[in-house]
């Protein structure tokens, strides 16, 4: 096998595998970022759970219209912005921080969106919802993946600065704006819009993974946010195209499979990477003869 044949031909020949790859391309572009803040923020499981808090408002138009991507995504979006709001609203309103929180309705939510899937469909159903079928998405769902991204880019331009002072001084934000909630709940809506474009492509459970992984594989490379992001972006896209690869010459699911690429260089990145666990055993002197 040529090297065309093995990593342009599946591209060249059929039109699922390039709309595939291109749906990873938006979805990388849109969520890596979002990623890098999301780890910067101490709130990497925060994102796991609003994966989740997708999965009953998805089940819910399931439920309703079948395997309706448009009314699934509806659904999505409103239960996890409800869930991102009624978990903020706990944490400060009683003494549960906001990561218990949202590990509560977390797991509320998955149980509640397999439950209701489990009432209408059958397993290859509840499959399809949790896993995605990232090889069958269509142009319009294409298209919406990638307004949500351009969206998504737009956003994080125009609050760049609030959202890394928030970052790192939340109180200094606070003091010297005083809508620092306001950017946050934004940004937690950025987080739900683009975990709902995952959904139509990779599912509730591996959306995240596109998110935090490769912000994960910036934060052991790069030394500055806009190196991270740009980094964590081009992460996910060569995830995208060797898992699209892997699953396409070796017949295997593709959303496990692009994951499972992505945590691949993650534990390369772990290894060799400036912030890795060699560079830690065997550093470099700083001063040499």
């Amino acid at each position: 096998m040529t090297l065309q044949q093995l990593l342009v031909a599946p591209f060249a020949d059929f039109g699922f595998m390039r709309r595939a790859l291109m749906a990873c391309v938006a979805l990388g572009t849109g969520a890596a970022p979002l990623g890098v803040l999301l780890l910067l923020r101490r709130m990497s499981l925060v994102g796991d759970a609003l994966s989740h808090a997708v999965l009953p408002g998805a089940a819910v138009g399931f439920f309703l219209a079948g395997l309706s991507y448009p009314a699934m995504g509806l659904g999505g979006l409103v239960a996890g912005v409800a869930v991102a709001l009624l978990s903020g609203q706990v944490s400060r309103s009683t003494a549960l921080r906001e990561d218990a929180t949202f590990a509560t309705f977390y797991l509320t939510s998955l149980a509640a969106g397999v439950l209701i899937v489990s009432l209408r469909g059958s397993s290859v159903d509840l499959l399809h919802v949790l896993f995605g079928t990232i090889l069958a998405v269509d142009s319009p769902s294409l298209v919406l993946v990638g307004g949500i991204a351009s969206l998504t880019l737009l956003t994080l331009a125009s609050i760049y600065r609030p959202l890394v002072t928030e970052c790192f001084d939340p109180g200094f934000l606070w003091v010297v704006d005083g809508h620092g909630r306001r950017y946050h709940f934004l940004f937690l809506f950025l987080v739900v819009l683009n975990l709902v474009a995952g959904f139509q492509t990779l599912g509730t459970l591996m959306a995240v993974g596109i998110m935090m992984i490769p912000a994960a594989i910036a934060r052991l490379w790069a030394h500055t946010l806009p190196g991270m992001m740009l980094l964590a972006m081009a992460s996910a896209w060569l995830s995208g195209f060797a898992g699209l690869l892997m699953s396409f010459h070796f017949h295997l699911a593709s959303g496990p499979a692009i994951v499972l690429t992505a945590s691949a260089l993650f534990i390369l990145s772990l290894l060799i990477g400036p912030r890795g666990v060699l560079r830690r055993l065997f550093p470099r002197p700083h001063l040499a003869d």
